[in-house]
């Protein structure tokens, strides 16, 4: 053939820059596809070959990665198909495109989705080299050797030349901008990124060994892929082992997968895969690049948003499937159809491999549901598909350590723990130690109490209150535990107003200050053997409490005090000697003030009843500021005498103080006043 110039089709002025700036956001993909297109090339030839419509020798079928850093130039060589000139004119020179101006209009938003529909990923060479040869014999009888060169422009020369062996080189010059990938370190490791496991042998560089206190070149090549990947074969020719292998493989350095699911479907779609269940440590951590997404081999990303569920982040793994195009946008993994299919598929295999695990040995899975329950827990509250299934295997674990599913568990419960509209209440703790106490009253009154100490619990509980039908779910120190479960209407304190009165001042003002929180005090006729103070936390305002600190939209509760119920036992043996000692020293003094205080009260309303309309005359209004102010002092020096008397009493102090403390609220000087005073008391 002579010497051909010419034009890479007609509208193509504005392809390069398009290429140069905006087809990929990495620079480095180039290599991807060029080995890509060599892999293609080598696998036609077989192809052909098992056909017998090519009868020659295959002979060496590896794809060669050669940097001369020297020359300047990336080599990427096969022993595949070939071209012809006319092969050359038709997939390089002719590229299928009505007119630059369409082309960039219409991918303007989204050029990456185009490469593989049109087979542009050659042109990606340009990105890193200011000039690209090709060097090709086709394996075709008779075919004659064509050399192709492109500084990047769109003029192009194609030319006869002399090849002795069938396939393709591409020879990039590489641009001064681009000199890194002349390392033969840089090339190795997206090699490495994006060729492991391609299924035709990949070579570049040499072999090392450690010679002479160095590593050094030895005359072997180096194979950087493994051609036939674990998810690549099937399940049955595999051991524990070899998923093991392969794991260590994909990450090294980390500890043993808990246990794997091996995907294979190959209808509606294909796709294979292995997905591994991690160590998860508590603190709780999507890491997003855990699973790696494949299409025929050929590495297509971490960022498999879409594709898989958003809780499986916490899964790591592979993904292959050739109904994902190499090169695709997230806002297209996001909206394609088939990918919300393999999402679901992938939904449905995990719940059923889980539920498999479970069946086939119950004690190895309550060994690791403390290490999956934190994934099981983020599939159930974000995917409801999930959900449902997984309501067969959730495991909940109870202070005596043992397991049960939410149906085993109902069933232990439902006799002693339905309170008195049908609710089955489900009683939990946070934290073993620190509720011991209340943990302890209602292991002692015939209860079971679940441990729910895991980040994701106070989402998860609300979750499970609307799955399951009448339940409540309580935590073991949000009440006293006559009131945790309640039977039939409790027993209301028998105390007059005045005792009440007097009773709560004398209580309130020995609180001491707790950072952020807040305390009410209440009166409950509980057990005589019970506590005779006790400290309950609202179950509501804890539970959004806990939630606010895991959703930023939440800061609202976040930002407000905790709230801390004070609960006096007024049948408890030391508080009726405190009401007693306090009646016989206070009551001569507080008696009359109290009597003013209820006088006076009656002849404000007296006033207001017989006010016109509601509207008071001045002389009224007058009147009624008098005596609210007068009301207001004997209510101030009600409040002192009561303060002073506290001051003087010690079992006061001693009984909130040793209900803080059961609580882990008692700290610092408070601490240290209480240890001194328990001394004095001995």
């Amino acid at each position: 053939m002579d010497t051909q110039k010419g034009k890479i089709g007609v509208t193509t002025e504005n392809i390069f820059p398009v290429i140069k700036k905006f087809l990929y956001s990495d620079h480095e993909i180039f290599l991807r596809e060029l080995v890509s297109n060599a892999v293609d090339a080598t696998q036609k030839l077989r192809t052909l070959s098992s056909f017998g419509e090519f009868k020659g020798e295959l002979g060496d079928m590896k794809v060669k990665v050669s940097v001369d850093a020297d020359a300047g130039t990336l080599t990427v060589s096969d022993h595949g198909i070939g071209m012809t000139a006319e092969d050359i004119d038709k997939y390089i020179n002719q590229i299928a495109f009505s007119g630059a101006e369409e082309f960039l209009e219409k991918y303007k938003d989204n050029a990456n989705a185009i490469i593989g529909h049109f087979g542009l990923g050659f042109y990606s060479a340009f990105m890193v080299a200011k000039k690209v040869e090709i060097r090709s014999l086709s394996y075709k009888e008779g075919a004659e050797a064509v050399r192709w060169e492109c500084d990047g422009s769109p003029e192009f020369t194609m030319e006869k030349t002399d090849k002795a062996e069938r396939g393709t080189d591409i020879i990039l010059h590489i641009d001064d901008e681009n000199k890194n990938f002349l390392q033969q370190s840089e090339i190795d490791s997206l090699l490495r990124k994006y060729c492991r496991f391609l299924p035709v042998p990949v070579v570049s560089g040499k072999e090392q060994e450690w010679k002479d206190g160095k590593m050094v070149d030895t005359d072997r090549d180096k194979v950087v892929n493994d051609t036939e990947p674990t998810w690549t074969k099937k399940p049955a020719d595999l051991t524990d082992e070899d998923y093991r292998n392969f794991y260590h493989q994909l990450y090294p350095g980390q500890e043993d997968p808990l246990f794997w699911i091996h995907l294979n479907v190959d209808y509606p779609f294909t796709l294979t895969g292995v997905l591994f269940f991690p160590k998860i440590k508590n603190n709780f951590e999507v890491n997003k690049n855990r699973i790696q997404l494949y299409c025929n081999q050929v590495y297509v990303t971490d960022s498999v948003e879409g594709v898989v569920p958003d809780f499986m982040m916490l899964l790591q793994g592979v993904i292959d499937s050739p109904d994902i195009p190499l090169n695709v946008s997230r806002s297209y993994l996001q909206s394609d159809t088939a990918v919300k299919k393999i999402s679901g598929y992938i939904t449905k295999k995990v719940a059923s491999r889980l539920e498999e695990i479970f069946k086939a040995d119950r004690q190895d899975f309550e060994n690791k549901w403390d290490d999956i329950r934190i994934f099981i827990q983020y599939g159930m509250l974000t995917d409801e598909k999930f959900c449902e299934a997984a309501m067969k295997f959730c495991l909940v674990k109870d202070t005596e350590g043992k397991f049960y599913t939410l149906e085993e568990y109902r069933t232990l419960i439902e006799g002693q723990q339905t309170d008195k509209d049908g609710n089955v209440v489900y009683l939990y703790t946070t934290d073993r130690v620190a509720q011991y106490a209340y943990i302890h009253a209602a292991t002692e009154k015939g209860y079971d109490v679940l441990v729910m100490d895991g980040q994701l619990d106070s989402h998860f509980i609300g979750m499970l209150e609307s799955k399951i039908e009448k339940s409540r779910f309580v935590r073991v120190d949000s009440d006293v535990v006559e009131n945790l479960i309640p039977k039939s209407d409790r027993k209301a304190a028998d105390l007059t107003p005045l005792q009440r009165d007097m009773m709560s001042t004398l209580f309130k003002c020995q609180i001491p200050k707790v950072e952020k929180a807040e305390f009410i005090v209440s009166f409950e006729a509980l057990n005589a053997d019970a506590n005779p103070v006790m400290i309950t936390q609202n179950e509501y305002m804890r539970r959004m409490k806990d939630m606010a600190a895991m959703q930023p939209g939440m800061s609202f509760y976040g930002d407000l005090p905790d709230s801390y119920n004070l609960i006096v036992n007024t049948e408890s043996p030391v508080v009726k000697r405190i009401m007693e000692s306090t009646e016989s020293e206070l009551n001569a003094r507080i008696d009359p003030l109290d009597k003013n205080i209820s006088e006076k009260n009656a002849e404000i309303k007296s006033i207001r009843d017989s006010a016109k309309d509601s509207k008071l005359t001045d002389e009224q209004q007058g009147k009624v500021t008098e005596l609210e102010q007068a009301v207001e002092h004997d209510r101030k020096e009600e409040q002192e005498i009561i303060e002073v008397y506290a001051k003087s009493n010690p079992l006061v102090k001693q009984t909130i103080d040793l209900a803080l403390l059961a609580n882990g609220l008692l700290k610092g000087q408070d601490l240290n006043e209480f240890i001194r005073r328990s001394v004095s008391l001995l």
